[in-house]
């Protein structure tokens, strides 16, 4: 087991803050933990989900599902039934991403989803293959968060693993493990709708400082005892504009 676990938040196609986060992991001492979400929104989704899966395939990077990844898998599986709200949340950049600017205006949901699977099967049965969360010492790693009603936290929903937000920061974390995790963006959960760094509270780490909407992205290194460093980068390309 390595000394270290490199876990980064939430990319949505920042491509750029993507490479400048891959600058610090060190593959000799690090495990990196991608905690999903690496599509939609972002400009360049395409470059994202190849770099994550080339780290995972080189470097045996956990690449984590996160809510987007499965939003883009229901697509290319139902698309006609999830075309408008994953345009909506996203999928229009991403599919311009992985084909051409205006795809989603030329062709239709069937269509695209017909095209994206013939031209990326790779990537796509890589993705169907990610986990939902990873255990390492006394952390656990998931995208959104766990179901803290249960006795035993393994036994939340995928869903939930994808998608919790209120009940699970709000409620009592009595698994014995520190739980870090994306998904919500900590402006939203320090309540300010501003601030961008580490949401900490009741061994629960937020680490998703929403660069896609002009905030910034996490790459924080811990140890067994704890928070070695924690990397972040401000994304300057745009304005603060959460949804």
């Amino acid at each position: 087991m390595k000394p270290y676990v490199y876990v980064i938040s939430d990319i949505h196609g920042e491509y750029e803050l993507f490479e400048q986060l891959i600058d610090y992991f060190d593959p000799t001492i690090h495990q990196l933990v991608l905690i999903g979400d690496l599509n939609d929104r972002g400009p360049k989704t395409k470059d994202s989900f190849l770099l994550g899966m080339r780290l995972a395939k080189e470097y045996d990077a956990i690449y984590l599902r996160g809510n987007h990844e499965e939003y883009f898998l229901e697509f290319l599986v139902a698309p006609e039934d999830w075309a408008s709200m994953y345009f909506r949340n996203g999928g229009k950049e991403t599919i311009e991403s992985l084909l051409h600017k205006g795809a989603t205006e030329e062709y239709s949901p069937t269509e695209i989803s017909m095209m994206i699977r013939s031209r990326y099967r790779e990537l796509i049965d890589f993705l169907v293959e990610r986990p939902l969360y990873y255990e390492w010492q006394n952390y656990l790693f998931v995208h959104a968060g766990v179901d803290l009603t249960k006795s035993d936290w393994h036994k939340t929903s995928a869903h939930d693993f994808m998608w919790i937000r209120e009940p699970f920061h709000t409620g009592k974390n009595k698994t014995g493990k520190t739980i870090v995790f994306g998904h919500t963006i900590t402006p939203m959960l320090h309540g300010d709708m501003q601030t961008t760094d580490l949401w900490i509270s009741d061994n629960k780490i937020g680490i998703d400082g929403g660069a896609v909407f002009g905030g910034s992205v996490h790459g924080v290194i811990f140890n067994e005892r704890g928070i070695v460093q924690d990397i972040e980068y401000q994304n300057m390309n745009g304005p603060w504009q959460p949804e």
